[in-house]
C-alpha cells in the first residue's frame, strides 16, 4: 500500500510547538510517515526526528527553517542566483538539511531550485489572478500579461538555469552516498524555476535515483488555470522521472487545500501519480482537522 506523508506545513500551529505534539497527531490521524517542510524550525526538527514515530521520510529543502541576518527565511535565499555570494549561501542551508536528511533516514528530498529573480513582476501577475477570478482569464488583457511575464522571464532564464544546474550538481553530489533522491519541485509562480521543458534539461545526465521530478498538484494546476501550461504537460513530459509529489487540492486558486476539498480532477492526477510509493499530503495549516483525517480514506478510494 502506498506511504501517505503528513508535511510539517500543518504543523504551523501553537499546538504543535513540540514536535513530538505533531509526530502523535500525525500517526494518530492515521498517517504513514511525515515529510519536515522548509518552515520548520531546528528544535522542532529535532523532536520528530527523536520521536521516531511516524517515520520522516523526507525532507523539504531548505529544512530546518532559520532567520537570515536580514530578517529573511533561508527559503527566500536563491539557489538560481547570478550572485555567486547568494548561490552559495543558499547551497549552504540546502546541503544542512541534506545531512539533516541523512541522520533521519529519509530517502527523499524535495527543494525549490530557484526563481529567474529579475522576472518577478508581482503587478502583473496579480491582474492576471484578478481576470481569473472575473472571469476573464482568456480575454486579451489576459494574453498581454502571459506574454509580458513570458518576455521578462525568457531574458534571464539561461542564466539563471545555468546556476540552478551547478546548485542541483552539488545537492545530488551531497545525497547520492546516503541513497537519498533529490526531487525538483515544480513552482506556483511563472517566474520561478523550473517548467517542464527546464525539468527534463536539469535532470540530463542524473540517474533516476539520483534527481528526479517533484509533482506540486495545487502549483501545476494554478499554472494551468492562469493559462500557462496544462497540468497533464508535467506528467506528459516528466511522468517517467517522478520522485515525489506533494498532494493537494485547490479551491479557486487557492492551493494547500486538503485532498477532497476542492476541485481538482483527481482520478487523473492520481493516475499519473500511481507509480510513486510515496505521496506527501502538503495541507495548510489553517485547514480543519476533519478534512485532514478524511483526506486518507478519500485518497484510499481512488486506488
Amino acid at each position: 500500500m502506498r506511504t501517505l506523508a503528513l508535511s510539517t506545513m500543518y504543523a504551523q500551529q501553537e499546538r504543535f510547538a513540540d514536535g513530538a505534539a505533531f509526530a502523535r497527531y500525525a500517526a494518530g490521524a492515521g498517517y504513514d510517515a511525515i515529510e519536515v517542510s522548509h518552515s520548520t524550525p531546528e528544535p522542532k526538527l529535532r523532536r520528530i526526528v527523536a520521536s521516531g514515530v511516524p517515520p520522516v521520510t523526507a525532507l523539504h529543502l531548505p529544512a530546518p527553517h532559520a532567520t537570515l541576518p536580514d530578517g529573511r527565511a533561508n527559503a527566500d535565499l536563491n539557489l538560481a542566483a547570478i550572485d555567486e555570494a547568494e548561490r552559495a549561501d543558499a547551497l549552504a542551508h540546502a546541503l544542512h538539511g541534506v545531512g539533516w536528511a541523512a541522520a533521519a533516514g529519509s530517502r527523499a528530498l524535495a527543494v525549490h531550485l530557484g526563481e529567474v529573480a529579475d522576472a518577478f513582476w508581482p503587478e502583473g501577475e496579480a491582474e492576471l489572478r484578478r481576470l481569473h477570478d472575473e472571469g476573464a482569464i482568456a480575454s486579451r488583457r489576459a494574453d498581454e500579461l502571459r506574454a509580458e511575464l513570458a518576455a521578462r522571464r525568457e531574458a534571464g532564464a539561461p542564466a539563471a538555469l545555468a546556476a540552478a544546474r551547478a546548485s542541483l550538481g552539488a545537492l545530488v553530489a551531497a545525497a547520492r552516498p546516503h541513497g537519498i533522491v533529490v526531487g525538483i519541485e515544480n513552482r506556483l509562480r511563472f517566474h520561478e524555476i523550473p517548467h517542464p521543458r527546464e525539468t527534463l534539461a536539469l535532470l540530463d545526465g542524473f540517474a533516476p535515483d539520483e534527481a528526479g521530478h517533484w509533482h506540486d498538484t495545487g502549483h501545476a494546476e494554478v499554472l494551468d488555470r492562469l493559462g500557462f501550461m496544462p497540468h497533464g504537460q508535467w506528467f506528459e513530459l516528466l511522468g517517467e522521472r517522478l520522485a515525489g509529489a506533494h498532494v493537494h487540492d485547490v479551491r479557486g486558486l487557492r492551493d494547500h487545500r486538503a485532498p477532497g476539498a476542492g476541485e481538482l480532477d483527481w482520478p487523473a492526477v492520481a493516475a499519473a501519480l500511481a507509480p510513486l510509493d510515496a505521496w506527501t499530503l502538503e495541507i495548510d495549516q489553517r485547514e480543519p482537522d476533519d478534512a485532514v483525517r478524511a483526506a486518507i480514506p478519500f485518497l484510499r478510494a481512488l486506488g
